[in-house]
């Protein structure tokens, strides 16, 4: 795939100058950011870290000093706030420090937090669960957690233990060999997925950083979206979500070249079926190159029903399940509560399908026409930012694809909306382990995740649309010799 040279600053940046004060403050907090999410994990179980079964001498290691509640999702909250208002910050400051420096502090903090319990969720002990079953040779697209409940790996599972696997073979593929090496302990299986995710993290860090080589500007706020965004390092390295393979497989896959472009797509879509729009991407850009588009596309297509034949197509049932909800933070959860009202439940979900996929493809249309180049990372960055803001269904460590594909094509505006909805979003789940809320922080579910954050994001989703269709309009009207640099 092909990369346009940026536009900021007319292509080659320039790192140094002296540091500013504005600018020092955004990268001072975005580090404190990430130094409360790693002092979250070092504290130990808590409201956002469960506890890991197995032996103490078995990674990962925290203090076990057992803080309190509010202490742990105060430290969350701040964590998310310094992070987002950070990250904003130093998108736009003018400072330009080498970008080897947050990239190198990123892959490192990234590293460290493998080895401390994950937080945020408890979605890593379904992951051990899964693949767990898969390991004892049972089907986790068949059979569910709460099924072993005497299983010391399975047994552990806080939520969702009565639902079968959501993720890809691929996903679940990596799961079993973590639960063939971690046996009966959760702490160790979670430690071998949590240097796997380790690695996926760094490794799609310094694919953006050798994929903008050339342009230091680039290559800055690649490593800000990406390596250093203190949002993606709560979320994806802290919380240990599978998404984060998914996403390094996409981002090889757009550096990739021919059949190892489709290979990677199809083992990306193996992780998370909802990946595959970043697809469409190189798709747009090859669609006047008849044979290479034919050899990526046939490579995608025979991984994806290689990868899922040899689970069955009952692997696809959760999803298709997961694809008719609604969750509470969604602005489409304030549609859903109106439809209710007035016809009854269950009466919303087709109207609610039927206009996600509207406004999916209004956003798509207008986005697509505003870009800045039409090259697969942009296109893949327009369907995925749209599908975000459009989906009725949507969590906040989903949106660390649009951040990496985001980095690939240099679209700031884009990315201010970004850092806005993922850090209104991340703020609606505190705690995001439902059970270890306490009574009188009952209002950070029904005050925030069910209120405010849905009007937020509804004005947001609203601002995107207004800024979209406005770029698009001046984007048509722009004379050819303003067009970007090639």
């Amino acid at each position: 795939m092909t990369r346009e040279a940026s536009v900021v600053d007319g292509g080659q940046g320039r790192t140094g100058g002296v540091p500013r004060r504005p600018g020092v403050a955004a990268y001072g907090a975005m580090g404190l950011s990430a130094g409360l999410t790693v002092l979250i994990g070092v504290l130990g179980p808590s409201a956002m870290v469960p506890r890991l079964p197995g032996p103490s001498w078995q990674p990962p290691y925290s203090l076990q000093a057992a803080p309190g509640a509010h202490l742990v999702i105060a430290m969350g909250a701040a964590a998310i706030l310094l992070g987002g208002a950070g990250l904003a910050a130093a998108l736009r400051s003018s400072w330009r420090p080498d970008p080897r420096w947050p990239l190198a502090a990123g892959c490192a903090v990234a590293g460290l937090l493998a080895f401390l319990p994950p937080s945020g969720s408890a979605d890593h002990l379904n992951y051990a669960a899964y693949g767990r079953l898969a390991a004892l040779g049972h089907d986790p697209y068949a059979v569910t957690p709460a099924a072993l409940p005497a299983d010391p790996v399975t047994g552990a599972v806080e939520e969702w233990a009565g639902v079968t696997s959501v993720y890809g073979p691929a996903a679940t593929a990596v799961q079993a060999l973590a639960s063939l090496v971690g046996g009966d302990s959760v702490r160790l299986t979670v430690f071998v997925m949590a240097l796997v995710n380790a690695a996926a993290f760094i490794g799609t860090a310094l694919l953006l950083h050798r994929f903008t080589r050339g342009d230091t500007d680039l290559q800055r706020r690649a490593a800000l979206l990406w390596a250093a965004n203190p949002l993606m390092i709560y979320h994806l390295s802290a919380g240990m979500h599978v998404d984060t393979l998914a996403i390094a497989c996409m981002v090889a896959a757009l550096t990739a070249h021919g059949a190892r472009t489709g290979l990677l797509l199809g083992i990306g879509i193996g992780v998370k079926l909802n990946a595959g729009l970043v697809a469409l991407g190189p798709a747009w850009e090859l669609r006047r190159s008849p044979g290479r588009l034919a050899v990526v596309a046939g490579t995608a297509t025979a991984t994806v029903a290689a990868v899922y034949a040899v689970a069955g197509p009952h692997a696809l049932d959760q999803v298709s399940a997961a694809s008719r909800k609604v969750s509470l933070a969604t602005p489409w959860q304030l549609v859903k509560t109106g439809l209710q009202a007035v016809f009854g439940p269950g009466a919303y979900s087709v109207w609610i399908q039927a206009g996600s996929l509207l406004l999916l493809a209004v956003l798509a249309w207008a986005m697509l026409r505003a870009a800045p180049a039409d090259t697969a990372p942009a296109v893949a960055a327009v369907m995925v930012v749209a599908w975000l803001f459009a989906a009725p269904y949507a969590l906040p460590w989903y949106d660390g694809l649009a951040f990496a594909l985001l980095a690939m094509a240099s679209w700031p505006a884009l990315e201010g909306f970004m850092v806005a909805r993922a850090t209104v979003l991340s703020l609606g789940y505190l705690p995001a382990r439902e059970a270890w809320r306490p009574a009188d922080l009952e209002w950070t579910k029904t005050l925030l995740r069910e209120t405010a954050v849905p009007w937020t994001l509804l004005a947001l989703t609203a601002a995107l649309a207004w800024w979209a269709v406005r770029a698009a309009g001046r984007a048509r009207r722009r004379p050819a010799s303003a067009a970007p640099r090639p």
